[in-house]
């Protein structure tokens, strides 16, 4: 059995359960991968993308793709839950010592009693660190958590096989703001020079949206200009 199949195996066993499923979007080339597989099997499937600032131009654009390209496929945004943390402890903005803390477990809890889903899917992979090779070596066909009722058909999977998958199916390029394979949005240089770089739109809106973030490229300015 080849990862395809393996992927198509693990995504077949959930749909007999159910035939809709919700799916963690991040643009990224995991989700990107997934979202087509599970696509062809499911009669509806709830993608999450869970934002650091709502409304960037270079995301909606993904977004906007999901919808044109998968009619059964909609899509759910909901604050990112590294939010929590960065607004209770004041970090590039004034603290908020009322705000609940929340894990993605929280996130993934409220999009299934919104939408009534049981399911959820994840692209996570057993290359992606020894944590989750052996979470995921403990679950039904190394992709299936009855228990939990959670997914993660690309468990086999390496990088360089999702991409591969991407370009032979036509799909739209990954985002990537860094050279770290798991590098997303957030409050780091990498993304922060990307966004300056090819989208400063949205990064004036991240600055607009948290005030403080603008030392962190101020810093590596500085540091640069003096080498």
């Amino acid at each position: 059995m080849n990862i395809i199949q393996h992927a198509k195996q693990v995504i077949s066993t959930v749909s007999k359960q159910t035939n809709r499923a919700i799916l963690f979007y991040s643009a990224g080339k995991d989700s990107i991968a997934l979202l087509d597989l599970m696509s062809k099997e499911f009669d509806e499937v709830v993608c999450v993308f869970m934002y650091f600032v709502k409304g960037l131009d270079h995301v909606e654009i993904y977004l906007k793709d999901i919808e044109a390209r998968y009619p059964n496929v909609r899509i759910i945004q909901k604050p990112h839950w590294n939010l929590t943390y960065i607004h209770k402890s004041g970090s590039y903005c004034i603290p908020d010592k009322s705000v609940k803390l929340k894990k993605l477990k929280d996130i993934d809890n409220e999009v299934r009693a919104e939408t009534g889903i049981e399911w959820s899917f994840f692209g996570m992979k057993k290359a992606d660190s020894l944590h989750r090779r052996v979470m995921l070596m403990g679950y039904e066909l190394e992709g299936i958590n009855e228990k939990t009722k959670k997914a993660y058909p690309l468990s086999l999977w390496k990088n360089g096989e999702v991409l591969a998958y991407i370009k032979s199916r036509n799909l739209p390029s990954p985002i990537i703001y860094g050279k770290k394979a798991s590098n997303g949005i957030g409050f780091n240089v990498e993304c922060l020079l990307f966004l300056r770089e090819r989208f400063p739109q949205d990064y004036a809106k991240i600055i607009a949206a948290y005030p403080m973030s603008e030392v962190i490229l101020y810093q590596y300015d500085q540091q640069h200009a003096a080498k």
